[in-house]
């Protein structure tokens, strides 16, 4: 990534198919984050009733003038805040990222060849004065921290003009909207996290990329506050979250959860495009559900992938994104499953028994319109494999003839097409332009 001076790609923010066992190819190329603009990323490990957070997002501009104010339910203690490893999010996203695959057709005159494993890729006063103020407007100020270069302050109000006025007054440029859109955090009974650079530590640590925040707390709401965020936005916003659990996959609960189209054969023309190819087949299955869905790409236990866009994430890896709870180790390659957390009755973590570590990648593109609430999430027991995979299957190259060959030879024309269609119903391309692309 390019180093600036004082402009900063800023790492943070919340606000602000089938399944298939033992594939078997060969991984030749990944759709990660950075195909799309404007893309969040936050990684959120759970377990019972305890959320770990890294949040990380595309603000770009003066270290200055970043700050976030995010809706928590609780109020932080000092230990919960840290920096997190930005490395971390970059693994993740590797690792689960859609993929792009590839088969060779046997030769229909030779005898069946020995199956090959997948082979995986390479890897004080001020503050003060402001808490007066606070109490006159109705503020408190429940609690105030430094973490790494950010100055972070703990706030709750009673009512949304005191808070809009607060923030305010404390230099926060709000959008249109802000203040109605505060005052239902302040009914559903929520806190705000309130963060801005400090820029004389910002500057004594070398200045460059501000860091993740990693911010953990208990409570039954297991959310993500994405409704700020849509108010000074200039239009879609993707957002990628990395779902942690020990149970299996995690679903969101007022929002519809669908697999993004998987398992399909494509041309073989989309190897060198697999980029603007998925951009265009994400973006017709928002279309086509309505653009109000959560799409899910990845569903898997960390302990293996098959085939893998990127290496697995190692226990110390893990425990980096926020998993809190002793890792389980698999049984060839696979983990022990655990019971299913029961609704309404999930049972408490921290028993010091091992459990394995299931990711979920959901990927969701919002407007203020599409998803007017808060992304809610379930826990589930389903461990079900899933990605987002697509296929280029080379032909057979042979000399050779014999009785299979001629009718092998026909099924190549048949498979053409029905890649071709595939391809223009994935993405919305024109089907002519595509055959005539695989004529030459």
């Amino acid at each position: 990534m390019k180093r600036l001076k004082r402009r900063t790609y800023t790492l943070l923010s919340f606000a602000l198919a089938s399944s298939a066992l033992g594939f078997c190819g060969f991984f030749v190329a990944k759709g990660d984050t950075k195909l799309f603009n404007r893309s969040n990323q936050v990684v959120i490990a759970r377990d019972g009733k305890r959320s770990v957070f890294t949040m990380m997002n595309d603000y770009q501009g003066d270290a200055k003038d970043f700050a976030r104010i995010v809706p928590i339910p609780v109020v932080p203690k000092r230990e919960d805040l840290s920096i997190g490893d930005p490395s971390i999010i970059k693994k993740l996203d590797a690792y689960s990222a859609p993929r792009l695959v590839e088969y060779f057709d046997e030769d229909p005159c030779a005898p069946p060849p020995v199956m090959m494993d997948a082979v995986p890729a390479p890897s004080a006063a001020p503050m003060q004065k402001s808490e007066a103020r606070a109490n006159a407007l109705g503020v408190k100020i429940e609690a105030s921290y430094q973490v790494g270069e950010y100055d972070i302050v703990i706030l709750s109000a009673k009512q949304q003009d005191g808070l809009a006025t607060y923030l305010r007054g404390e230099g926060y440029k709000l959008p249109a909207g802000a203040d109605e859109m505060l005052g239902g955090y302040i009914k559903g009974g929520m806190k705000f996290f309130v963060v801005r650079v400090n820029m004389e530590r910002f500057d004594k640590s070398g200045g460059g990329f501000l860091n993740p925040i990693v911010l953990s707390y208990t409570s039954d709401k297991f959310m993500l506050p994405i409704r700020l965020g849509t108010l000074n936005s200039p239009g879609e916003q993707d957002l990628t979250v990395y779902l942690l659990s020990p149970y299996g996959r995690v679903e969101t609960s007022n929002y519809r959860t669908a697999p993004i189209p998987t398992d399909k054969e494509v041309p073989m023309l989309v190897q060198d495009q697999f980029g603007s190819f998925y951009r265009h087949v994400f973006r017709k299955a928002y279309e086509r559900e309505g653009k109000s869905v959560a799409f899910m790409e990845y569903a898997w236990n960390t302990n293996n992938c098959d085939p893998c866009a990127g290496e697995p994430p190692t226990a110390a890896e893990l425990k980096k994104a926020g998993v809190f709870w002793e890792q389980q180790q698999g049984f060839g390659g696979r983990s022990v499953p655990l019971p299913p957390p029961g609704q309404g009755s999930i049972r408490p973590s921290g028993n010091g028994e091992a459990k394995p570590v299931f990711l979920t990648r959901l990927h969701v593109r919002y407007t203020r319109a599409t998803f007017p609430e808060d992304l809610q999430f379930k826990l589930t027991d389903n461990q079900d494999t899933f990605q987002g995979r697509y296929i280029l299957r080379h032909p057979a190259e042979s000399g050779k003839t014999c009785a299979a060959s001629k009718s092998y030879t026909a099924s190549l024309k048949r498979r053409a097409e029905l890649q071709a269609q595939t391809l223009a119903n994935l993405t919305g391309w024109d089907i002519n332009h595509i055959r005539q692309r695989m004529a030459e």
